[in-house]
């Protein structure tokens, strides 16, 4: 007997049509086919497979359905399309099968506390995949165990998610999304039930137990409606938007200027989520809304006026922004990234032409303008000795300048904002408190109110900020030199190459290993002497006592970190969500010492080295980024 599932998109059909026997020559990749096929009800994936068979694209069908997605940085993260290695209905329903089953065996009250899911605004219409879809798929997965599903009834900013896991007390939380990625991927991360990205142990358990149960386990899990129909159901977004933006106002520490204000903001959703949400925000703060850019103010889930989906690809990609801008006489851009995590800004300079702030210079002014507005309230010294401020090993160690003058305390994690909400909820649970955290990649966190990045309260806080010096007759730029006057300037470089080949990116790692001979590490980058070199990835750390790293081991991904006699750090990694190895160098200096020109040169000379000598990018066939 055949069983319909209805859907109301027409992506899904009968669940015994069209599976027949499709013979490769391989077994291996026959069986892989075939159970495909089986399983798949989503008619466009399905047939998507069929075609490559037809066509007898071996290579194709391995690279789909031969592997299987696993969580980096930011969770699952891939093109979208058939295969078990890509994002799809079926991959999304067996995630959130082995989800469950996590769950339901470490959580007693599993039943009780639910989960919270939420969307972005991407779509692929040849694979019958959007990301609302997914989250309705994943809702239903759920819904058929009984489980109380908190699902967001239209796109939402990712940093909702855990702040509504963190108000519901829910057991996990997942958001469907890609970020910043191209338009062709999407991605389904989770968030534990403290509001943080999952990670060690979590994140290899759940995929065993996603490898356990591939099987979908019944027809409900394809059904969509029953997301709309079901009573387990909780419609969340106005309970949760209402809540954030009064907790965003305690962000806010001088309503009564920026009601008044004579600047005027310039805002990009970038063709995302976070147009109303960043209006909404400024609105709480008492500003007017932000001039929206209208090319990019809607939802698109083609990007059609950006050739990437990335505002920290700088100036090249906030084009329409900076123009706007122009014409309409405003000082200061905002760029949230399509899911609102994010946040670049740019400042139009005195003369003519604009500031694109890297992300650690935004860190500076930003870490600034925390601490600045805390000691406003918290005079005692005791007080301070109970902050934290949090960054990622690759960012700048500005933070680190600060504190040593200040006297609150720093902390590096490693890369990824799933390190800095894990260790956020550490620090909780002894009496501490973080009050900023960042990473390089312009992801920023202003205050704790959600243990992950947040693009819509940094955009709101970069506008007060900015409104604050306004008044003292300073640009942000000129309170950033101020900044690095006081703690020494911080010059740093961040970049990257592409590599679309793994195998490639082991061999360049491998020789980085041996370069001196079996297990010996380059001594010098740029005719300086290496002092110490760290290997995150095998645990190696020449600076310590017993060689061996304090921070945890990532044997999943590459990093090596070089520290030079000069005082340059230099780290080269693999992306966690995309197939780049980026670079990232940076030269601390003491304070007092200005003359910028000289330690600029000096950083690009061991950059040069670094990329060139290490990485050797022709004859690896790396793709340099265009800028």
């Amino acid at each position: 007997m055949s069983v319909g599932v209805r859907d109301g998109t027409g992506v899904t059909g009968d669940l015994n049509a069209n599976v027949k026997c499709q013979t490769t020559g391989d077994p291996q990749l026959d069986e892989a086919v075939n159970r495909w096929l089986t399983w798949d009800k989503n008619r466009r994936t399905r047939a998507q497979v069929e075609a490559l068979v037809a066509e007898g694209r071996m290579e194709e069908l391995r690279k789909r359905l031969c592997s299987r997605m696993s969580f980096g940085t930011a969770g699952l993260r891939a093109p979208m399309g058939a295969g078990f290695a890509l994002i799809n209905d079926l991959t999304v329903i067996q995630s959130t099968q082995g989800l469950y089953s996590y769950l339901s065996r470490y959580f007693p009250d599993f039943s009780s506390r639910g989960v919270v899911v939420g969307f972005d605004t991407r779509g692929q219409e040849e694979s019958g995949c959007t990301s609302q879809r997914l989250a309705k798929l994943t809702a239903a997965v759920m819904l058929s165990k009984d489980v109380p599903v908190h699902l967001f009834s239209t796109y939402v900013p990712t940093p909702y998610v855990p702040y509504a896991v963190r108000k519901f007390g829910a057991a996990a939380g997942v958001m469907v999304t890609a970020s910043h990625n191209r338009k062709e991927d999407n991605g389904y991360k989770v968030y534990w039930c403290n509001g943080a990205q999952i990670s060690s142990p979590h994140d290899k358990e759940i995929l065993r137990c996603i490898e356990e149960q591939l099987e979908p386990w019944s027809a409900s899990c394809w059904e969509e409606e029953l997301a709309e129909r079901c009573s387990l159901r909780t419609r969340p977004l106005q309970e949760v938007n209402n809540s954030y933006m009064e907790e965003l106002a305690s962000l806010c520490f001088h309503r009564d200027q920026n009601i008044i204000c004579p600047l005027k903001f310039v805002h990009s959703s970038f063709h995302g989520v976070g147009h109303v949400f960043v209006q909404q925000a400024f609105q709480t703060f008492g500003f007017a809304p932000p001039i929206p850019v209208p090319e990019q103010k809607d939802p698109d889930p083609n990007f059609s006026s950006v050739r990437c989906p990335n505002p920290e690809e700088g100036e090249s990609v906030l084009e329409l922004s900076l123009r706007l801008a122009e014409r309409e006489n405003a000082r200061i851009v905002l760029a949230t990234d399509p899911d609102a995590d994010r946040l670049a800004v740019a400042e139009r300079s005195s003369g003519c032409g604009w500031k694109v702030f890297t992300g650690n210079e935004l860190a500076a002014l930003l870490g600034w303008w925390m601490f600045f507005n805390w000691k406003e309230t918290h005079p005692e010294p005791a007080d301070t000795q109970k902050i934290y401020m949090l960054a990622t090993t690759v960012s700048s160690k500005i933070l680190q300048a600060f504190a040593r003058v200040e006297g609150f305390h720093f902390e590096e994690t490693l890369p990824g904002f799933k390190w800095i909400g894990k260790r956020m909820h550490e620090l909780a649970k002894t009496g501490n408190r973080v009050i900023f955290a960042f990473e390089e990649s312009i992801g920023f966190l202003c205050g704790s109110m959600v243990p992950d990045k947040d693009g819509v309260s940094s955009a709101a806080v970069v506008a007060e900020m900015a409104a604050y010096l306004h008044n003292k007759n300073l640009t942000l730029n000129q309170q950033l030199h101020n900044i690095y006057h006081i703690y020494g300037y911080h010059i740093s470089k961040t970049s990257y190459v592409i590599c679309n080949d793994p195998p490639t990116v082991q061999k360049i790692f491998s020789r980085i290993r041996n370069f001196g001979g079996h297990g010996l590490y380059p001594k010098t980058c740029g005719g300086h002497s290496i002092l110490h070199v760290r290997d995150a990835t095998t645990g190696y750390d020449s600076s310590q006592a017993d060689r061996r790293s304090v921070l945890p081991v990532t044997k999943s991904s590459q990093m090596i970190t070089f520290t030079l006699q000069n005082g340059v750090v230099a780290t080269l990694r693999t992306s966690g969500t995309e197939p780049k190895i980026k670079y990232y160098t940076e030269f601390c200096a003491a304070p007092g010492k200005s003359d910028i020109s000289s330690l600029e040169e000096e950083l690009r000379k061991v950059t040069h080295s670094l990329v060139e000598e290490f990485l050797q990018p022709e004859r690896n066939n790396l793709i340099r980024r265009v800028v």
